[in-house]
């Protein structure tokens, strides 16, 4: 591969990366999932090596982790603070058709507002509500700050072998 294509994958691949990071803010967005395709990928076009292929095994080690504690910080928290599994799982339904309403924000209304409505109609205090309302949205600060950081480090990693060519 010439210099100049080398150079423009890398920086493409990099680009996209910080694009899946950040992406991270917006619970419903598969920054992870991201990161990880891109890595693939670059292994793909320039040719595994087998730097690359231990970076790339790390590295999807770190996204199937990313992708679970997501699910686990988020829901246990709310569950943790009342929140019956089934308003979960309508809050995250809720996420999907918020984010798709209203992109790429609606689902950071809609998620949590069915939620608050479910647990209102389960347990008739608004105040109850609004206290898994907020564990909800602890697990979520809790879940993109665990993520961004798996998020880091996958792109860390993918820089060693990138670098290391």
């Amino acid at each position: 591969m010439p210099a100049w294509l080398s150079t423009a994958v890398f920086w493409i691949a990099l680009i996209i990366m910080i694009v899946g990071l950040f992406g991270l803010i917006i619970p419903i967005f598969p920054g992870i999932t991201v990161i990880w395709l891109v890595a693939l990928g670059y292994g793909l076009v320039t040719k595994f090596t087998t730097l690359g292929w231990v970076m790339f095994g790390l590295i999807s080690i770190l996204a199937i982790a990313g992708m679970t504690i997501d699910n686990i910080l988020m829901n246990a928290k709310a569950h943790k603070a009342g929140a019956a599994w089934s308003s979960l799982a309508l809050g995250m339904v809720g996420g999907v058709v918020g984010t798709v309403l209203l992109p790429p924000f609606g689902g950071l209304l809609g998620a949590p507002l069915v939620v608050l409505l479910m647990e209102y109609l389960r347990q008739r205090d608004l105040n109850k509500a609004l206290v898994t309302v907020r564990g909800l949205l602890i697990g979520w600060g809790a879940s993109f700050v665990v993520r961004f950081f798996i998020g880091l480090a996958m792109i860390g990693l993918w820089l060693i072998w990138a670098l290391n060519k």
